[in-house]
C-alpha cells in the first residue's frame, strides 16, 4: 500500500533503539558479537503488532498453552487474501496447518514426488530449498533466473525437460515472491509457469511466505489463481511479514485437482504446529493489517533510503530495486574482493565467503553471503533493511569506510 514517508510514532521499525535490540535473545543477534550490525538473517527490527501481542498475552494469562484446534487460522488467511489479493475462491477446507512453510514443502513434495526424483528451483534463491529438497532424498535441478533476475522461461521449459526425463514424478519449487531478490512475479510470468508446467507434467509448490510484503509498484499474485494451477500447492504464513518465526505455524493450500493428495498428509505432521503459533498468525492475518500497512510504508522509506545509502558510499556496488520482501541483492562485483566460494553444495545458510565476509571482518556488518544461493550468487550479498533507518545508516557508512580502505581500483 503506497502511503507517505510514515513518522517516528507510527513506522514499526522506528519502534527498537539499538540497546533494546541487542537484549533479544534470537539467532539474528546472537550469532555475532556485540560491535557487529546484524542486516543477514530474516528477522526484523520490530515489536509485535498490538493484536498478535493481545491474543498472546491472552493465551499466557489463561495458561491457554495446549494443543492447537479448530481452522481460525485458515479463515482468516481467506479473509486477507481476499482482502489483498482478490482471492475470493480461497476454499478453508483445502487447506491443513503445518509445522512452518519449510516443513510443509518437505511434506507435499513427499506427497507428490518420490525418492530421486527432481525439484527445480530458480536460483539465486532460498538456500534451504537446496538443503531441504537433498536430505529429503530429491534431486535438485538449477533454472536460473534470468539478467533481470525475473524467471527465465526457456530456463525452465529445459530444465523441466531434464527432471521429466530423471524420474517420473518432476516438481517446480517456486519462491513467489522471490528471495533473495526480492522480485515479485507478474500474473502473466505465473501463467507461463503454469502452461510450461501443465505440458511436462511438473507438479508446482509455491513458497508465499513474503506474499503480505509486496512493496508499492508492485501487486501479489496467488500462484492457486492462475489458470493451470489446479493441482499445485501453496505454503504460507505470518512468518515474515509480522516477524513471528519463533512462533511455528504455517498453512498448506491445495489447488482443487491437489485436494487428495492433501488429504494423504501423514497426521504426525500435524503434531508440529505450536498452538501459540496458530493463535499469533491467525491474529496477524485477522487484525494485523493496520500494523503491515505502516511497516509497508518503512520498509518502502527504507528502500529508497539504501538506494541513497549505496549511491552515497559504496556506488561500484549494484543492485536492482526489490518489489517485495525487504531482502536487497546486492551485487559486489565490481568491489575487487575476491569471490572464491567453499567447495560444497549451496544451502549451508551460516557459509561466509567473499563480500559478505569482508564486510563482517571490516565493517563489522553481517550480511547473507551470495554463493549459498546457489547459481549466480558468487559476489552477492544479500541484506536485510528491515531495520531502523539510523542502523541501516550506519551499516552502510561502515561498509563504505571499509570498501575506501582498499584503495583506488583499476
Amino acid at each position: 500500500m503506497a502511503g507517505p514517508t510514515p513518522s517516528a510514532a507510527g513506522n514499526p521499525l522506528t519502534a527498537l533503539t539499538l540497546d533494546e535490540l541487542r537484549r533479544r535473545s534470537s539467532v539474528k543477534w546472537r550469532m555475532h558479537p556485540p560491535d557487529v550490525l546484524p542486516l543477514w538473517v530474516a528477522e526484523q527490527d520490530v515489536p509485535l503488532a498490538p493484536p498478535v501481542a493481545d491474543v498472546l498475552r491472552r493465551a499466557v494469562d489463561l495458561g491457554d498453552t495446549g494443543y492447537p484446534h479448530g481452522t481460525a487460522y485458515a479463515e482468516a488467511l481467506g479473509g486477507f487474501a481476499a482482502d489483498r489479493w482478490g482471492w475470493d475462491g480461497f476454499r478453508v477446507d483445502h487447506t491443513t496447518v503445518v509445522p512452518d512453510v519449510m516443513m510443509g514443502i518437505v511434506e507435499v513434495l513427499r506427497l507428490v514426488t518420490g525418492p530421486g526424483d527432481a525439484v527445480v528451483v530458480c536460483p539465486p534463491v532460498y538456500p534451504p530449498f537446496y538443503a531441504f529438497v537433498s536430505h529429503a532424498d530429491r534431486r535438485v535441478i538449477e533454472a536460473p533466473l534470468g539478467p533481470d533476475l525475473r524467471l527465465d522461461h526457456a530456463a525452465l521449459d529445459e530444465a523441466f525437460r531434464r527432471a521429466r526425463a530423471l524420474g517420473r514424478r518432476p516438481a517446480f519449487l517456486l519462491c513467489n515472491p522471490h528471495n533473495p531478490t526480492g522480485v515479485v512475479h507478474r500474473r502473466d510470468e505465473l501463467d507461463a509457469v503454469a502452461d510450461l508446467a501443465g505440458r511436462h507434467g511438473v507438479r508446482v509448490v509455491s513458497d508465499e511466505i513474503h506474499a503480505p510484503l509486496a512493496l508499492p509498484g508492485a501487486r501479489f499474485t496467488p500462484y492457486l489463481t492462475v489458470a493451470g494451477a489446479e493441482d499445485a500447492f501453496a505454503l504460507t504464513s505470518a512468518s515474515k511479514a509480522w516477524n513471528l518465526a519463533g512462533l511455528k505455524a504455517a498453512l498448506a493450500v491445495a489447488g482443487p485437482r491437489a485436494v487428495a493428495d492433501l488429504h494423504r498428509m501423514p497426521e504426525e505432521v500435524s503434531h508440529g504446529p505450536s498452538h501459540l503459533g496458530v493463535l499469533a498468525h491467525t491474529a496477524a492475518f485477522r487484525a494485523g493489517g493496520p500494523w503491515l500497512d505502516l511497516l509497508l510504508d518503512g520498509l518502502d522509506a527504507n528502500r529508497t533510503l539504501l538506494e541513497t545509502l549505496l549511491a552515497k558510499h559504496l556506488p561500484a556496488i549494484s543492485h536492482r530495486r526489490p518489489e517485495g520482501t525487504y531482502l536487497a541483492w546486492l551485487d559486489c562485483t565490481g568491489l575487487g574482493i575476491p569471490t572464491e566460494a567453499p567447495a560444497g553444495r549451496p544451502g549451508v545458510a551460516s557459509d561466509l565467503a567473499g563480500p559478505a565476509r569482508f564486510f563482517l571482518d571490516r565493517a563489522r556488518v553481517a550480511l547473507s553471503s551470495g554463493h549459498v544461493f546457489g547459481t549466480g550468487g558468487t559476489g552477492f550479498v544479500r541484506l536485510n533493511f528491515a531495520t531502523s533507518p539510523a542502523i541501516l545508516t550506519e551499516a552502510l557508512t561502515r561498509m563504505g569506510r571499509a570498501v575506501d580502505t582498499l584503495g583506488p581500483r583499476a
